[in-house]
């Protein structure tokens, strides 16, 4: 009987570790990459036909908690305002995620 309850609990526990992997991810649908245990991905998306990235760059991120707390910026607009960008080249995201409780997202912005 006392190894049953053991096994229960363990059951239970893979089912619960299972549908919560991933959830700090579903706040950045569309993100580079994914993965229940450890993501850590780059990708770029080029805005115009400018062969160099520009001398300017800026940062801006997302975290999410469980997908449920999710703060920041990571809007291309206002990154490139911040950095004083009036023209964008190129985008680069970043997307991390550890085991489905942290994640985050960020936009880095080139141009002049």
């Amino acid at each position: 009987m006392h190894l049953l309850r053991k096994l229960s609990a363990v059951a239970v526990l893979c089912v619960a570790t299972t549908g919560l992997s991933g959830c700090a991810g579903i706040a950045f649908p569309g993100a580079i990459g994914f993965s229940s245990l450890y993501t850590n991905t780059t990708g770029s998306n080029f805005v115009n036909e400018q062969t160099k990235l520009g001398s300017k760059s800026g940062e801006g991120c997302v975290t999410s908690i469980l997908g449920l707390i999710t703060t920041g910026d990571a809007g291309v607009h206002e990154t490139a305002r911040k950095a004083n960008i009036s023209r964008v080249s190129h985008i680069d995201y970043r997307f991390e995620n550890i085991l489905g409780f942290y994640a985050k997202y960020c936009a880095i912005v080139y141009g002049e």
